[in-house]
């Protein structure tokens, strides 16, 4: 039904037409070669094998704008990890490929954004790859136990059992990646570790992928506390949205953390936008709507 056509015109300002078994592009001259560039590439993918969807356009789409139409083949090309089932995951946006970059490179990084772009499933992609390569000895996943909004003293069972619907997000990526099966031999075997950050206190974690995810909502002392706690041959990944606070007061630790560390040597902090946004279409503009109201917001504040 033309979708895809529309998703291009509509985005990239310009009239399709079919005309003797060509497409026409109609428009200003600077968005008809934007818009040509990215046919040509979508249709270069296809050539390869690779599957054309709604959100491979839109990203796409977003790529042209930025005059870098030929990254979108090579964003399709690059591999960061394979799941069980032999699925390929990919960077879908070019923030997303500074991040898993910047975790190649650096000891520590931060990443910093929305809901939706990644963070943590990218991190938990990394963390399984570096495992399987033999470059770390164990991965371990934590966050902290802040409740949004609801209580904790609420839900049924032990602590575990408490903090367990906080860490999901994390043992599915995980299951994704390594397979139920495997998965769960690892977890026994004490490879796999998730955990509230309350449990980091007092350990070195060395040879480790380490993960901390939800940041935003670690206190100023938890975030030095699980920073100390590197040991050698680790890497640190945390994630965060700062837009998320959830602590009922004083300054969240990634905040303070991302400022006083940014310039440090083997420290990257990754900032995310709305544009890397890889859920339905519709958070991305619901979040880009949250940043304009927050941005106005500070504006008016200031004033």
């Amino acid at each position: 039904m033309d979708e895809y056509a529309t998703l291009i015109e509509k985005g990239m300002k310009v009239s399709l037409r079919p005309e003797n078994g060509e497409l026409k592009v109609v428009g200003k001259d600077v968005d008809v070669e934007r818009a040509v560039y990215l046919i040509q590439n979508l249709m270069s993918l296809m050539g390869k094998g690779y599957e054309i969807t709604r959100e491979k356009v839109n990203s796409s789409i977003d790529l042209a704008l930025m005059d870098k139409p030929d990254e979108i083949v090579s964003l399709a090309s690059e591999v960061v990890a394979v799941t069980a089932r032999g699925k390929y995951i990919k960077c879908k946006t070019l923030g997303q490929r500074y991040y898993v970059n910047a975790i190649k490179k650096n000891t520590l990084v931060f990443g910093v954004g929305p809901a939706g772009t990644g963070k943590t499933y990218l991190a938990v992609a990394m963390a399984v790859a570096s495992y399987k390569s033999g470059e770390v000895e164990k991965i371990i996943l934590t966050r902290p136990a802040i409740e949004a909004g609801e209580k904790l003293g609420f839900l049924p069972g032990d602590l575990q059992e408490k903090v367990d619907p906080y860490l999901r997000p994390l043992y599915d990526a995980l299951q994704e990646l390594f397979g139920v099966d495997n998965y769960a031999t690892l977890i026994e075997r004490g490879i796999i570790e998730i955990a509230p950050l309350a449990y980091m206190r007092g350990r070195t974690l060395s040879s480790a992928f380490i993960i901390l995810d939800e940041a935003q909502n670690t206190t100023v002392e938890q975030m030095k506390m699980f920073l100390t706690r590197m040991g050698e041959n680790s890497k640190v990944v945390v994630n965060g949205d700062l837009t998320q606070i959830d602590l009922p007061r004083g300054e969240s630790g990634l905040k303070n953390a991302v400022k006083i560390l940014k310039e440090i040597e083997g420290v990257e902090v990754c900032y995310f936008s709305e544009k890397d946004v890889v859920r339905h279409e519709l958070v991305q503009r619901i979040v880009l709507a949250y940043a304009q109201a927050e941005k106005k917001k500070d504006e008016n504040d200031n004033q």
